[in-house]
């Protein structure tokens, strides 16, 4: 998403047979950049783009940064009122002002400015506040009907997706799932068809319908759903299916079993986070006489072995999670 929300800005910067430059700003968040990964910038560093990609605006904003260079230090409400709707509305024939585009990629990775130390679910609950203040400045922007649209990029969280299509933000406001765009769905329905008749090939699959090469025209349609469009959880499933171990008859219809939960609506998702169930079959599959060595490498991960240096209180937590893989059940 961050690749494609960069290579929009630069397009539209780039954009010659226009007498006006159509990026009004972007910001990017980051939670791997201290100056990106909260809010407290977010409405200077657009004031400021807007003052260089629109210069009706330029000399509005400077007034009031002139006449109080301490607005930088207030909430960031009172610096959207003074920096940009002020400004706005001291434009005359705003009217024929031509439409700009603001671009806000990865509102998912904005955490609280007050709370960057925080942690477990009080650190969660600060992203949360924080994610959802910037969606409610981005609204009050737009209820003024300034000559401003807005691409905002961010991962499908819980939250942000239940206050984009909540009133009044939803009246104004347009998703799209880039996963289950018609691209991304074309290519993974083809590669899983291509993989899967080599499978059959392999291991002398057969579809229910006399004629149709397996799992079936329907079947794949719903396995190409269930990937919603992601490369990686596709290339897990085939992956799984050539497991020379299995019948890929039978892992095929529990991957496509309605009761086999892919994690799509965890509380606090995460990237490709529909695959961890997956993952979890993948591990209950595992052979009676290989679960020995599959507990091995697993505890080599989460380096068990080394609970000897631990204090007696941190090695029961471990021991819990050494049990709970060793109870592993196909």
């Amino acid at each position: 998403k961050s690749a494609v929300a960069q290579f929009i800005a630069d397009d539209l910067e780039q954009q010659e047979d226009l007498d006006f430059n159509p990026l009004a700003g972007s910001f990017f968040f980051s939670r791997a950049s201290p100056e990106r990964s909260n809010p407290a910038h977010f409405i200077a560093t657009l004031a400021y783009q807007f003052a260089t990609f629109i210069p009706e605006l330029l000399p509005f904003i400077e007034d009031v940064v002139r006449r109080n260079p301490m607005i930088l230090n207030k909430t960031l409400e009172l610096q959207l009122e003074k920096l940009i709707i002020g400004p706005f509305r001291s434009v005359k024939g705003l009217d024929e002002m031509p439409n700009r585009l603001v671009i806000v990629d990865g509102l998912d990775e904005c955490i609280n400015l007050d709370r960057k130390a925080g942690v477990g679910k009080q650190y969660a609950q600060d992203q949360e506040l924080a994610q959802v203040r910037v969606l409610d400045l981005i609204h009050t922007l737009q209820s003024h009907r300034f000559p401003l649209s807005f691409l905002i990029f961010s991962r499908p969280e819980p939250w942000i997706k239940a206050h984009v299509e909540s009133m009044p933000f939803c009246d104004n406001a347009q998703t799209l799932d880039m996963y289950m765009t018609a691209d991304n769905l074309r290519d993974v329905e083809s590669l899983l068809r291509n993989e899967l008749e080599q499978i059959s090939v392999v291991s002398g699959c057969q579809s229910s319908l006399e004629g149709e090469a397996w799992p079936g025209q329907e079947r794949l349609q719903k396995l190409v759903e269930k990937t919603r469009g992601d490369m990686l959880y596709a290339n897990t499933i085939i992956l799984d299916l050539r497991d020379p171990y299995e019948d890929p008859q039978e892992r095929l219809n529990l991957i496509l079993d309605p009761s086999f939960d892919d994690g799509a609506d965890l509380a606090h998702s995460a990237p490709f986070s529909f695959v961890y169930e997956h993952f979890r079959q993948i591990l209950r599959s595992c052979p009676e006489r290989n679960r020995p060595l599959m507990v091995e490498v697993l505890a080599d991960l989460v380096q068990i072995r080394i609970v000897t240096f631990f204090p007696q209180w941190a090695i029961h937590p471990i021991l819990e999670e050494s049990r709970v893989l060793r109870r592993v059940r196909s």
